[in-house]
């Protein structure tokens, strides 16, 4: 069944308006008719099984047959705190993130961060296109909310927003000690419900930034024996934190 994602001030009562080119996705692209069966997400964790009422001056209108809580999302809060690759990476990794079950993500920007932000205008339409990229894979993988893309941060403003949040800060370093350390910050993760994982940019964290992590309570854990790249590493701890997560709550 077609699956979008509207805001709540679209809904009202049992009519739900959807507007500019989800409105144009379902007249033109899918050629939906007045009946059919349509679902729709407030990103806020509620779905809507809804049929196709009317089209009206560029909106569709959606009549609501049943409102039911999403049951695809995580028992836990992750954030990934992703060091800005080059290129086109970042868009990957954020439909990974996202399919995995990350509820925002955040461009961190470290000391060997290879890209410069320089031009505000050009940045914006990077951020609304990684933006969409994350609500088309909310969409893709069933998702209930609408992950959240944040602005960048420097790497210390990043860390201090995390334990600004109360996660656990997992910090995976190719100096950290071994995998049982690992699966022990693990544990510790699941017990405090929202966790932040950082991830190094291509050339990896400074020693300087391990010790600012470390000096707010970070947990520095290995992934194992070979060496990941940026794209890979964090969808690795996060494929882990996923099925971890899905284990512990017994479904």
């Amino acid at each position: 069944m077609p699956r979008f994602f509207v805001s709540p001030e679209n809904i009202s009562g049992d009519t739900i308006t959807v507007t500019e080119g989800d409105y144009n996705h379902i007249r033109n692209v899918l050629r939906m008719r007045v009946g059919e069966s349509i679902t729709v997400c407030d990103g806020q964790g509620s779905e809507y099984n809804c049929e196709v009422a009317g089209y009206s001056d560029g909106e569709c209108l959606l009549t609501v047959k049943e409102r039911i809580p999403s049951t695809v999302e995580l028992p836990i809060e992750i954030t990934l705190y992703q060091g800005l690759p080059k290129k086109d990476k970042m868009e990957l990794i954020i439909q990974k993130a996202v399919e995995l079950g990350a509820v925002r993500i955040m461009p961190v920007l470290c000391e060997r961060t290879i890209v410069k932000l320089e031009d505000p205008k050009k940045e914006q339409r990077k951020m609304e296109r990684l933006r969409a990229i994350s609500e088309s894979a909310a969409k893709q993988s069933g998702r209930g909310i609408l992950p959240e893309i944040a602005d960048p941060k420097k790497f210390a403003d990043a860390i201090a927003d995390a334990k600004e949040r109360g996660c656990a800060i997992l910090v995976p370093y190719e100096n950290a000690d071994g995998m049982k350390a690992t699966k022990e910050a693990f544990d510790r993760a699941m017990t405090a419900g929202k966790i932040a994982v950082f991830i190094g940019p291509e050339g990896g964290f400074a020693r300087e930034e391990i010790a600012i992590a470390e000096k707010n309570g970070a947990n520095i854990i290995s992934l194992g024996r070979r060496i990941l790249r940026t794209e890979t590493a964090g969808i690795t701890v996060l494929s882990a934190l996923m099925l971890q997560a899905e284990l512990c709550s017994g479904d």
